[in-house]
């Protein structure tokens, strides 16, 4: 029987222990426990006024804030689900997005409302219910920041005056109901909504609680979006669970970051590979005192070994992890590990199930490739109103990640590559993440991808495409050479795109798919 016990007691309960502690410091302004809950209360009771009640989607298209957080938690008492969408959606995108979830009401910042007026006719969000918020981003000067519009109400004019109390609710949340939609990152077709419960989201703090051993006197920087799955159940939702302190900014600036962590004496930092380098560009690491970080997180990405070493070099040793919209916080590497286990993604957290599976779902020995599968509390319920799509996915109460990857002697795991991805070429398996760890560690080469291309003679070859480090060249013949005796000749992809930058997801992946779209035929 499900329990009558939801994400909303985390602030509430918070307020309750240690009502002046602070909970978040956002762009240096520090807010306590008691002072996030009563946000969050009014912001529900506001909502309520709003008409909005349990089963309702709420839509949200903002830049990291408090605001953000109020709603979101405010979604949880009221048993509203809260549906955040990635920033960088442009209209097509987000008309999809919040038909598809069904929205009935959309929260936005001053920066996306001409993305919004845009799609407005064509959304399903009912017309009282458009709630503007002010960014406060700086703009050049003589520019203003556009104001509030007729068609929408304003965020902090309504909650004004609105009860601090907690919201009685005549029907109660109850733990196996659903938090949010999360949508994935669309790199084939459209992007379906994951479904995460109040109850996997509490599994998923306990896990993230045990891989960084969070205690309240801990300072976590993590300068994550919360429209991804990292940043509101790896980050926000566990810190605030365990009382650890969040140093919070609207965007990821690498400087800024890297500042963030001797000016709050930082103890548990996450970040992902993409960050982690600009991080190392900017130089600041070697400026800066680092002795209060114990815990680093990193990944979301293939991680090359001279990242860990430069990392290590300054004391900050990255623990790698491996998670999905469906199921974040799947694996993490014990930091004792890391050296003796380079490009291992680690061992299955606490409250997670895992283990390789061949086509007919029969577990396969260490060092057999197959897919990685997994079952546990943490396990999405499903996408949202795509039941074949669902019962594709999690089989049986197993989800299929559509990765692949394998184990070693002792139980660790390594990725070899997302299923999609793999080509035959002239009858081999290639697998592009393979070939691209290798180019990663080229001095020249700041980021690589590789798709498979339609070839005449192999039926399909690789084709690379590469972005070398700021005033670095590099040719083709040089990649080749670079190659030999690294990875089988058949693996060479032979055609190669030279690029200044690559399409990335809003969790810094390579969209492969654009890729496919715009180069294939090349």
């Amino acid at each position: 029987m499900s329990l009558e016990w939801n994400i909303g007691y985390i602030p509430y309960k918070r307020a309750l222990i240690s009502p002046e502690k602070t909970a978040i410091i956002f762009e240096d302004v520090p807010v306590t426990y008691r002072q996030l809950n009563e946000g969050i209360n009014k912001a529900a009771h506001m909502l309520e006024k709003k008409g909005i009640k349990k089963g309702d989607r709420l839509g949200i298209v903002m830049l990291n804030c408090i605001e953000f957080i109020e709603i979101y938690f405010a979604c949880a008492k009221l048993g509203a689900i809260l549906v955040p969408l990635n920033c960088r959606l442009v209209g097509p995108e987000l008309e999809y997005q919040l038909n598809d979830s069904g929205v009935r009401l959309l929260a936005f910042h001053d920066t996306f409302l001409g993305s919004i007026d845009l799609i407005r006719g064509k959304l399903k969000v009912e017309q009282d219910k458009f709630i503007f918020l002010p960014s406060g981003n700086k703009l050049p000067p003589g520019f203003q920041p556009p104001s509030c519009p007729d068609w929408a109400d304003d965020y902090h004019k309504l909650v004004d005056g609105q009860p601090v109390s907690e919201p009685y609710m005549e029907n109660p949340v109850e733990s196996d109901d659903p938090l949010a939609i999360i949508y994935t990152s669309g790199t084939t077709g459209n992007p379906k909504g994951a479904i995460v419960s109040h109850l996997q989201t509490y599994f998923k703090n306990f896990q993230v609680g045990i891989y960084t051993d969070s205690q309240p006197g801990d300072v976590m920087i993590a300068q994550m979006p919360l429209f991804h799955s990292g940043g509101l159940f790896i980050v926000v939702t566990p810190s605030l669970c365990s009382g650890v302190i969040i140093v919070m900014r609207k965007g990821f600036d690498p400087n800024e970051f890297a500042e963030d962590i001797q000016r709050y004496k930082g103890t548990i930092i996450f970040a992902l590979t993409t960050m982690w380098r600009l991080i190392l560009d900017t130089g600041k690491l070697d400026q800066i005192d680092v002795r209060s970080v114990r815990s680093v997180l990193g990944g979301g990405e293939r991680t090359p070994p001279n990242l860990f070493e430069e990392l290590a070099k300054r004391n900050l040793h990255m623990q790698q992890g491996f998670g999905q919209t469906e199921n974040s916080a799947m694996m993490l590497l014990p930091k004792e590990d890391i050296k003796r286990k380079m490009g291992s993604i680690g061992k299955p957290g606490f409250f997670t199930d895992i283990w390789i599976s061949d086509v007919n779902g029969k577990r396969l020995p260490p060092g057999e490739i197959g897919e990685i599968c997994a079952k546990g509390p943490t396990v999405m319920s499903g996408y949202w109103s795509k039941p074949e799509e669902t019962a594709d996915t999690i089989v049986k109460g197993v989800l299929h990640t559509g990765d692949l990857g394998y184990t070693d002697e002792e139980g660790y795991f390594y990725i070899v590559d997302r299923a999609k991805d793999m080509y035959r070429s002239g009858g081999e398996n290639v697998y592009p993440a393979e070939i691209e760890k290798v180019l990663m560690t080229h001095p020249q080469i700041s980021m690589a991808a590789i798709i498979g291309v339609p070839d005449n003679k192999w039926g399909e070859t690789g084709k690379a495409f590469i972005v070398p480090f700021p005033n670095e060249s590099i040719t083709e013949k040089e990649i080749v050479e670079f190659l030999k005796d690294k990875v089988a000749k058949y693996k060479y992809p032979t055609k190669f795109k030279f690029m200044k930058e690559l399409p990335l997801t809003g969790t810094m992946k390579v969209k492969k798919s654009e890729l496919k779209a715009l180069y294939s035929e090349e």
